[in-house]
């Protein structure tokens, strides 16, 4: 991606608003929308001695404005192969159909999102508040203490960005059982996906294809 392209969608990604000034006119158009992003890392193949900032070849600027950063790595395993040829055959096979497993058609899904977007705006509880804050500190010192240990900055800074993006995930997560209030549970499991996806790969260049729940 250019290095024009990267500033270009800075303003989208942070205050949802594209500015124009063409021909003489200036104005502010709203860009509300989800960015899903994918790319490959700069030497092919993900290399696990090289740091992530190494392996990602986008600005940090960039990389903060994104609410979870997943690194994907393609690890042989006969077992996951197996698992993973299944699912793709079986998307073909069961294409916008009820299957036996309980999956939904994609159509419902897309009823059900829309119902949820229009109908639901849960709000952080007292609780789930005070929970997020102080693990929001506790992150931000871990990176710290990590920061000074080697020596280095981390590829994708932990700032209130990200404090904003676990907010969001928590709603998400709330909205989706269209509850009014985003409670502890749904901060505990925005803290996980945080953690196993962008703080992970603030930490280190490997993400471990294993993960407990605190």
């Amino acid at each position: 991606m250019d290095y024009g392209d990267q500033v270009a969608i800075h303003e989208a990604m942070e205050q949802q608003t594209i500015s124009i000034a063409k021909a003489g006119i200036t104005t502010v158009l709203n860009s509300r929308c989800s960015v899903l992003a994918a790319a490959n890392p700069i030497y092919g193949r993900y290399d696990d001695t090289r740091s992530t900032a190494e392996n990602i070849d986008f600005l940090p600027s960039i990389l903060s404005r994104f609410d979870l950063i997943f690194i994907v790595r393609d690890i042989r395993d006969y077992n996951r192969d197996v698992e993973m040829a299944k699912s793709v055959m079986n998307v073909h096979v069961r294409s916008g159909k009820y299957t036996d497993d309980g999956d939904l058609p994609v159509d419902f899904l897309k009823r059900y999102i829309a119902y949820c977007r229009a109908k639901c705006s849960p709000r952080l509880s007292v609780e789930a508040c005070e929970l997020l804050q102080n693990r929001y500190v506790q992150m931000r010192e871990e990176i710290h203490e990590q920061a000074l240990a080697d020596g280095s900055n981390p590829p994708v800074p932990i700032s209130v960005r990200q404090l904003e993006a676990i907010v969001r995930i928590a709603e998400s997560l709330a909205k989706m059982r269209l509850s009014p209030e985003a409670n502890v549970e749904d901060v505990t499991e925005a803290l996980r996906l945080f953690k196993i996806s962008t703080l992970s790969a603030a930490k280190s260049g490997v993400v471990s294809r294993y993960w407990k729940r605190d």
